[in-house]
């Protein structure tokens, strides 16, 4: 075999490795802020939806739904919180 075949071949590997992980990276972030967000999303949904009955509500405006979206489950958590320390 040819070293510089060889050599060549070796190089294609390794930046074929690097593009993936510069194209990979970003995704596993989109998917965990997707994630979240659905999470987050579904808990403040439950919480209306059941807490309704029992006089607990959290109201759905931009800053909820952002604070759900971005933190998720502990986002919900951190709304509850404030809405009991400032109520």
């Amino acid at each position: 075999m040819n070293l510089n075949l060889v050599l060549t071949f070796a190089l294609g590997i390794i930046l074929l490795f690097l593009v993936a992980r510069l194209i990979f990276g970003p995704l596993r972030i989109v998917g965990r802020l997707l994630w979240n967000a659905l999470l987050g999303g579904a808990l403040l949904y439950l919480i209306n939806l059941v807490g309704g009955r029992i006089g607990l509500q959290l109201p759905l405006n931009p800053v909820s739904a952002l604070v759900a979206g971005f933190l998720g489950i502990p986002g919900v958590i951190l709304l509850l919180v404030l809405q009991y320390l400032l109520a």
